[in-house]
């Protein structure tokens, strides 16, 4: 809405974007699907010890019991203890992500914030999670690829099981089975 009215947006991905900060922890670009539209949006975490009995778990933009089963995972099949931290869950510009895709972005931006370790700008991330830790493949993974891609991002770190059907394109592919195999392609890879 501009003062001459509703305005088209030419790239709502650019968008949600544009004020991204990079090099700094718990901020991470994943895609999501709106109908048929692929977006990109960042994630933002913050995890800090929690001054209180209980830690707090809060969310925007997110699932908040998602939230809840991923960190589960990460403490669990990851080893990362997060018991005493409060942890903060922003999807930036006022995204919703109602999606599963999102499941793998949200953990490394959790494990990213609470290990003080950015991930690289040029990354994108997307990938089901599921309760054994496992990473599960997701729907049109082309097309999300094809969305980070035109927006000059370098590298996306997507399911192992999406790979093989994946054509070879300008951008480096990376395929992870499980959520441990995602920590380590992005924090020591």
């Amino acid at each position: 809405m501009k003062q001459e009215g509703l305005c088209g947006v030419a790239n709502p991905s650019e968008l949600f974007l544009s004020e991204r900060p990079l090099g700094v922890s718990g901020s991470v670009v994943t895609t999501s699907l709106e109908g048929s539209r692929p977006l990109l949006v960042e994630l933002q975490a913050l995890v800090t010890p929690s001054s209180y009995g209980v830690p707090r778990r809060t969310t925007i933009g997110v699932d908040h019991n998602r939230l809840a089963l991923l960190v589960a995972v990460l403490e669990k099949k990851v080893g990362l203890h997060m018991a005493g931290q409060d942890i903060f869950l922003n999807a930036a510009g006022g995204a919703r992500l109602n999606e599963p895709a999102a499941d793998l972005a949200m953990i490394m931006a959790v494990a990213s914030s609470h290990l003080d370790k950015a991930i690289p700008p040029d990354t994108v991330i997307f990938g089901e999670v599921g309760l054994a830790g496992e990473v599960r493949a997701v729907t049109q993974p082309e097309l999300r690829i094809a969305e980070a891609e035109k927006l000059g991002f370098k590298r996306c770190v997507v399911p192992a099981g999406s790979l093989k059907r994946l054509k070879k394109r300008g951008i480096r592919l990376e395929g992870v089975a499980t959520v441990q195999d995602a920590m380590d392609v992005i924090f020591e890879g």
